[in-house]
Parts: structure tokens; C-alpha cells; sequence
């Protein structure tokens, strides 16, 4: 039974108003907010929670000690935080919260959805949730501005649209992100083979420029971060992100995060102005958390003049479509460049791409790694380093297999042994 369930249990046995609005209001009126602005917010809930049981107990209604409880986390959720949403948001399995509207909720966990029990109210009731979120961070949502991209003080991605773009009523998506994984950890979860870490360690440390493709939900920013972990201390790292995910070690970070249009339409910094600007800071290498425009030929061009170890992360299907996509990306900037030049652009910078996919059981992992071994304006041309092998899915519907290391092209590998790095495994014939 959710916890909404045990607190709606005594309102519908007593057929009276709603217990949670009607103590929230209750509490909003015994409390001073200053008396609260001086204390931690682990005091600020005990604070809140003593008083709200005195006023439990002297007014009713008579509940048993697990209804009670329950009722007083959802009332402090409500005055304090975001109130049905602060069980998930507190609950480290869930990564992703999903409202359709008031009465559908659904989460995901391990990779898979699943909807639960607990429900908002009313739409209004939603709204004012929804109002708390986006006013923290000094947005706001109406029919004027029915969508809203934001940010959580505790870091998570929030995406809002409300109607009369959302039919069926307000919806808000809240994306969590775990902690950072190191990429012996992402081994030790099957998510790729040690082999594999081991020479994309030696990748990064010799310089090579490494683009992360996948879809939503295939885990490109855990991975990114896992990456970037390998990064030398000694270099000066930017980060470039829409909303600052990745938490680097380094002791030299610069971390840079794009800024949305205020409520008059003005002040919006874009990934393509901090990609511009990062070039005039000295990076030694430069991290953009994902392409999706004309930032990428900033990107490009900054990987083909002296900024070589750089890193980013964009959608695609494949690591064959990574390119393609790319290409089409660059295309969406001010300047009016062939195709070919394009191209050229991207196989003179971009050396190795890391594909990522999750599984029909929810499972991410490393599904391919590739070379980028087309030169100029060819058409590109990749070579396979390693690609996970399923096997025939059993009735246990989990997904095994093995990953297959195919070695190295020689020009990578002299490129390894040049920077004093040894490729592991065979070696591709020239």
C-alpha cells in the first residue's frame, strides 16, 4: 500500500476534507517563517513535524501509528518540499519520475517503467507543485509559456508543458541523475568489458577526441562522467552542459551551463556562446555534455585546432549514424558550408566513437566501439574496435552475451605507442 493510500484511507473512512490540505493550512498558521529561516532544513522538518503532531493529537483524527506517520511526512512534504514527489525524489532506485497528468505517475527504475500508486489530488493541486518547482528557479509556466525547461536545487532535470499543448493535462517529467560512476565500476555492471576500459583509458590519455552516441535513456552522461574520470589532473578542463550533470575530480574545472530566455524573451545563453567562449579560456580539453545544433561546428573545429582529447555525447541510432547526425548538426549554424567541408571537418576530428544501448531488459552497456578511418572529404568510413554480442533472449527475458574485441587500426594503434600507450589485444591488419 503507497503511502497516498494510508493517508487517504481516513478521509474517505471519515468523509471529511481532505487531511492533507486542511493540516498544511493548520500548520501554515502555527508556524512563524522566521522562526524557521535560521535553522537547517533537517531541523526546519523535526520543527515542523513536533507541532504538527500536537496539533494531530488535540484535534483528531484518531488514526493508528503507521496512518499517522504518514499523514505527517505528507503534510511537512507539502510545506516543505514538493509533496507526493518527495518519496520518489528520495527513493535512489527511481531515475526518472513521469506525471501525465494529476492521476498518472509513472517511474523508472533499473531501466524499466512502472507506474505507481500514488496520485495528486486534483489538477490544481499539481499546478501548484509544478508552480514551486519552476518558481525556484525563476521561470514560470502560464498559456502564454507552456513549456519549461529547469533545474532542481539537488541538480535533477525537470521538463514541464501544460495545456493546451499537453491534452491531458499538466505534464512534468523529472530526470535524476545517479552518482558518478567510475569506469571500473561500469565493468564490474557488465556495462562493458575491462579490455575495453583498459583501451579507452589509453585513448584518452593519448589525446584522442571521443564521441559518446546513444539514445535517450542509454546512460551517454553516466558514461561521459565515467570517461572523464581518466581525464590528467594536470589538464585544464571545460565543461559545457545545458544543465550541469557531470561532476569531475580534476582539479582544474571550469564548469559552464547554458542559460534559458528569461520571462521577457532575453538574456538566453546558448551551448553554441559557451563553446565560442571556452576557446578564449585556455582549455587543455573541452567536455560538451551533448551536441544538438550549431555548437558542433564549434566543437569540430575546436578538436581539428590544437584541442584534441575532447569529449562529447549526441542522440543517434548507431555509431555509424553518429556521424551522419553530427554532420546534419553542423549544418544548423550561421554559416553556409558544403557538405564536403563538413565532412572533412569530422574525420579530420573526430577518432573514435563509443555507441551505448539499453536492452530489452532495461540494461545499459557499450554496444559498439568504432574508428573513424575515412580521411578529408571521404565518405566516411569506420572500423569495428569492439561490439557486444547478444545471445537469443531466454524466458528470463534478461539480455546476455559477450563482448567481442576486434583490435585496432594501425594508425590508432602508432598513435597509442607514440604517446607511450600499449593497445590491448590484437592488432587490425593495414
Amino acid at each position: 500500500m503507497s503511502l497516498l493510500d494510508r493517508v487517504q484511507r481516513p478521509e474517505q473512512r471519515s468523509g471529511g476534507p481532505d487531511l492533507v490540505g486542511r493540516y498544511r493550512e493548520r500548520l501554515l498558521e502555527e508556524i512563524d517563517p522566521s522562526e524557521l529561516s535560521g535553522l537547517s532544513s533537517t531541523q526546519r522538518r523535526a520543527r515542523l513535524e513536533r507541532v504538527l503532531s500536537h496539533l494531530i493529537t488535540v484535534e483528531g483524527p484518531v488514526l493508528i501509528a503507521r496512518e499517522r506517520a504518514a499523514l505527517i511526512r505528507r503534510v511537512v512534504d507539502e510545506a516543505l518540499g514538493l509533496g507526493v514527489l518527495e518519496p520518489l525524489l528520495n527513493d535512489e532506485s527511481i531515475t526518472e519520475i513521469m506525471v501525465n497528468g494529476p492521476n498518472d505517475i509513472f517511474v523508472e527504475r533499473r531501466g524499466r517503467i512502472e507506474r505507481i500508486a500514488t496520485t495528486f489530488s486534483s489538477t490544481e493541486h499539481l499546478m501548484q507543485t509544478i508552480d514551486r518547482i519552476v518558481s525556484s528557479v525563476n521561470r514560470r509556466v502560464d498559456e502564454s509559456s507552456p513549456m519549461v525547461d529547469a533545474r532542481l536545487p539537488t541538480g535533477e532535470r525537470v521538463n514541464v508543458i501544460i495545456p493546451p499543448l499537453a491534452l491531458d493535462g499538466p505534464t512534468l517529467t523529472i530526470r535524476r541523475f545517479p552518482r558518478p560512476y567510475r569506469l571500473g565500476e561500469l565493468v564490474s555492471m557488465g556495462s562493458l568489458d575491462e579490455q575495453t576500459a583498459v583501451l579507452l583509458g589509453s585513448l584518452i590519455r593519448a589525446r584522442c577526441n571521443v564521441v559518446i552516441s546513444g539514445g535517450t535513456g542509454t546512460g551517454k552522461t553516466t558514461f561521459l562522467n565515467a570517461l572523464s574520470g581518466l581525464l590528467p589532473d594536470s589538464d585544464r578542463i571545460v565543461t559545457i552542459e545545458d544543465a550541469a550533470e557531470l561532476s569531475l575530480q580534476q582539479e582544474h574545472v571550469v564548469r559552464l551551463e547554458s542559460r534559458p530566455a528569461n520571462v521577457e524573451g532575453e538574456g538566453q545563453i546558448t551551448i553554441r556562446d559557451l563553446v565560442r567562449n571556452a576557446l578564449r579560456m585556455r582549455p587543455d580539453r573541452i567536455v560538451v555534455g551533448e551536441v544538438r545544433g550549431g555548437e558542433t561546428l564549434d566543437m569540430l573545429q575546436a578538436m581539428n585546432t590544437g584541442h584534441e582529447g575532447s569529449l562529447a555525447t549526441v542522440h543517434a541510432n548507431s555509431a555509424l549514424d553518429a556521424l551522419g547526425r553530427l554532420e546534419t548538426l553542423a549544418t544548423m549554424s550561421e554559416l553556409e558550408l558544403p557538405v564536403l567541408t563538413i565532412r572533412d571537418q569530422i574525420n579530420g576530428a573526430v577518432d573514435v566513437i563509443v555507441h551505448l544501448q539499453r536492452a530489452a531488459d532495461g540494461t545499459r552497456r557499450v554496444e559498439e566501439v568504432v574508428a573513424l578511418t575515412s580521411k578529408r572529404q571521404e565518405d566516411y568510413q569506420i572500423e569495428p574496435i569492439m561490439r557486444f554480442v547478444p545471445e537469443p533472449i531466454g524466458p528470463d527475458r534478461v539480455v546476455t552475451g559477450e563482448f567481442v574485441y576486434k583490435g585496432l587500426p594501425r594508425d590508432l594503434t602508432e598513435r597509442l605507442q607514440i604517446a607511450g600507450e600499449v593497445a590491448p589485444g590484437k592488432q587490425q591488419p593495414a
